[in-house]
């Protein structure tokens, strides 16, 4: 499966899973419900995944943790709020740096229809000479 086969199947479980709920919850519950869907796809999925961070010869274990890791792939950020800071877009892209990955989702459940709600965010991060 490409990773934009894995994006959008992860929309998709995202959108049955808003459609079914609406806003208006917690995100734990989103999150919960949202793995299900993808389990069931078939794909692996990790809760509360910790991120490292890793600085030159030092491995601090810092509390970061990604909502959902798909297929170890893809990061899935949860949110239910009214409006997203940049700092969580700026979080979720920080999330793919420490464990370099390149796709991550951020996903907003509180929005009315959840595909204004979807943001993609891609590490572009390379290393320069």
């Amino acid at each position: 499966m490409t990773l934009n086969e894995l994006t959008s199947a992860i929309f998709g479980a995202a959108i049955k899973v808003h459609r079914a709920l609406g806003p208006g919850l917690l995100e734990s519950a989103y999150r919960a419900c949202l793995a299900y869907e993808l389990r069931k796809l078939g794909l692996h999925v990790e809760t509360e995944k910790p991120i490292p961070l890793i600085y030159e010869e030092v491995k601090l274990d810092c509390g970061f943790r990604a909502d959902l890791l798909v297929q170890a792939q893809v990061i899935v950020e949860c949110k239910a709020k009214e409006k997203l800071h940049p700092v969580e877009k700026a979080q979720v892209l920080s999330h793919l740096r420490l464990i370099g990955l390149q796709v991550g989702l951020l996903i907003n459940f509180h929005e009315a229809l959840l595909k204004d709600g979807i943001q993609r965010i891609v590490n572009n991060y390379q290393e320069s000479n």
